[in-house]
């Protein structure tokens, strides 16, 4: 995602969560990319690449597009465009809050998991629409932790996913973000606006799903606040590690999660 919107990225920058960002990427591919095609010959923006661990999948599922795709951080950029050597895709480091495009320069945007990281998600939609051509379209694809739940049940397990929630908050972003894309779609001044959620269930009768979602993705993502957790003081050491535990049972049981993907018109 793109850094420079944000007032602290609380999942960190580590090796580790570039692994889970790609695993989380690939795990995803079907649920979250079905339905985005973009035909050939169209100049697409993917806002706030990162690692480039969903532009695998925006260049596999529209190949002949031209695709620019952008974040602030140098040292992602580098990792996208080597993870990534596609010839219809050019890797630029910009701020999305000042885009070095024209008015109206493309035909399609595209945003993952960007806006809850953002202090003010309308201005920086507001700021992407600048760019986009009138009657061109944006997908804006978002989680929102507060539609996980889980069995067997465990408060210590969900007071670990609200410490996430909470420290995502403390940076000036919004770990509930994902049932608000509608509304930040129309106030940014978009038109046309449809969301639909994307449900993931998960349980032991789909073992891939258990291992690259549940594990690998959400269970890691919630593990990799454990420092700052303990730091604020949101939860003991004990209450955390009992938690993780507690989380970590549900390989065993049942998971479920909710994003939200919404298109819309300029």
């Amino acid at each position: 995602m793109d850094v420079a919107t944000a007032v602290g990225y609380v999942h960190g920058y580590s090796g580790v969560e570039t692994r889970r960002l790609g695993d989380q990427a690939d795990t995803l591919a079907e649920l979250l990319h079905a339905g985005t095609h973009f035909p050939a010959g169209t100049r697409v923006l993917e806002v706030g690449c990162g690692v480039g661990a969903q532009t695998v999948h925006l260049v596999a599922g529209s190949p002949a597009a031209d695709l620019v795709s952008i974040d602030l951080s140098v040292e992602s950029v580098a990792v996208a465009r080597a993870r990534v050597p596609a010839p219809n895709v050019r890797f630029q480091v910009a701020d999305l809050h000042d885009l070095p495009f024209a008015d109206a320069e493309f035909d399609h945007l595209f945003v993952c998991f960007v806006l809850e990281h953002l202090a003010d998600p309308v201005a920086a939609l507001a700021a992407v629409r600048r760019v986009l051509r009138p009657g061109g379209t944006i997908t804006v694809i978002e989680g929102d932790h507060g539609s996980a739940f889980f069995h067997p049940a465990s408060a210590y397990a969900q007071a670990t996913i609200d410490c996430l929630v909470e420290l995502q908050a403390r940076a000036g972003g919004d770990g509930l973000l994902g049932r608000q894309v509608e509304p930040l779609l129309t106030a940014a001044g978009f038109r046309d606006v449809v969301v639909r959620p994307r449900t993931m269930y998960v349980d032991r009768t789909r073992p891939a799903l258990v291992e690259g979602f549940t594990r690998n993705t959400f269970i890691a993502m919630v593990e990799g606040v454990r420092d700052d957790a303990l730091a604020a003081g949101l939860l003991t050491s004990g209450e955390w590690d009992r938690g993780i535990a507690d989380l970590r049972r549900i390989v065993d049981g049942t998971f479920h999660y909710t994003f939200f993907k919404g298109i819309a018109v300029k």
